[in-house]
């Protein structure tokens, strides 16, 4: 049996979805969210799921508009 290890997750400024992704440590990667968005947060989106469940997730999800980084 495949773990359930991988967490599937929107970050949101507010009720504004930002990013959505995948991830097996949802407080490491919203620190690194944090670097971009101060003043977002994670929401995780359903159960841990196995990693190829999350991809699959991944791949479905309707995509949200990511502002382009600044240089």
């Amino acid at each position: 049996m495949k773990k359930r290890d991988t967490f599937t997750y929107d970050f949101k400024i507010g009720q504004k979805i930002v990013h959505s992704g995948i991830t097996d440590d949802l407080e490491r990667r919203e620190t690194e969210h944090k670097d971009r968005w101060p003043k977002g947060h994670i929401v995780k989106v359903g159960a841990a799921k196995t990693e190829e469940a999350a991809r699959d997730w991944e791949e479905t999800k309707q995509k949200t508009i990511t502002p382009p980084r600044k240089k």
